[in-house]
């Protein structure tokens, strides 16, 4: 896997390429890993309905075609884009997503977070109480309060196109989370919104990426 790291980036100019990436690999293309940081931008997943934003402001909201809903990227949010051919990995959607889920789990242990997964939630949440804490989840969870006493540090949504998979995962590091406020995160209202340095934990945009686009590489060795 070619690991690419850009410099901040309109996430319009990115979403362009990795679908032209896509369009034009073939069966011999390297997987790619781009980790990124974006200007202020709300996207719209194509589940996403405009309900769900309430107040952009002067934060621009634009239409993607991976799947969920709406989201933040902003200054001080590792985006790390997975360009991955599934059938040559020999795995489907669900256990990609798993692998993304997996690496981002691993970058928190590095932090001593512990993170969670929440079933048919896709990304990470952590504990607003005790975010070190190890202990489980209880389960299962009333569906009504899916995420009481969590806050959702990580986002997750793809694209599929021939077999190839783009997009990736949000991690939230040290940022501005107002933005997060005036939309219902990955379309659930009152979810609560949380970053590394919200937790307690100080660290650097750069070392994070780090982690991450290590562990992440680690999940596609053959």
């Amino acid at each position: 896997m070619i690991v690419r790291t850009l410099a901040r980036c309109d996430w319009s100019t990115t979403a362009e390429a990795m679908r032209a990436f896509t369009e034009a690999r073939s069966q011999d293309t390297l997987d790619e890993l781009w980790v990124t940081e974006h200007d202020p931008v709300y996207t719209q997943g194509v589940a996403g309905r405009p309900e769900h934003v309430h107040a952009a402001g002067a934060i621009p909201v634009r239409a993607s075609n991976r799947g969920g809903q709406v989201t933040y990227h902003g200054p001080g949010q590792v985006v790390a884009y997975s360009l991955v051919d599934l059938r040559r990995q020999g795995i489907y959607v669900k256990q990609f997503v798993f692998r993304l889920e997996s690496a981002l789990l691993k970058v928190l242990e590095d932090y001593g977070v512990t993170g969670h997964r929440v079933a048919g939630a896709p990304g990470i949440y952590v504990r607003l109480d005790d975010p070190f804490s190890h202990a489980a989840l209880a389960g299962p969870r009333d569906p009504r309060e899916l995420f009481r006493g969590l806050g959702k540090i990580a986002a997750l949504g793809i694209k599929v196109s021939r077999h190839c998979a783009y997009h990736g995962v949000a991690f939230n590091v040290a940022m501005d989370l107002e933005p997060f406020l005036r939309i219902d995160p990955c379309g659930y209202p009152g979810l609560a919104t949380v970053d590394l340095a919200r937790l307690g934990v100080r660290t650097t945009w750069q070392e994070a990426a780090d982690r991450l686009a290590g562990h992440l590489v680690n999940q596609f060795m053959p």
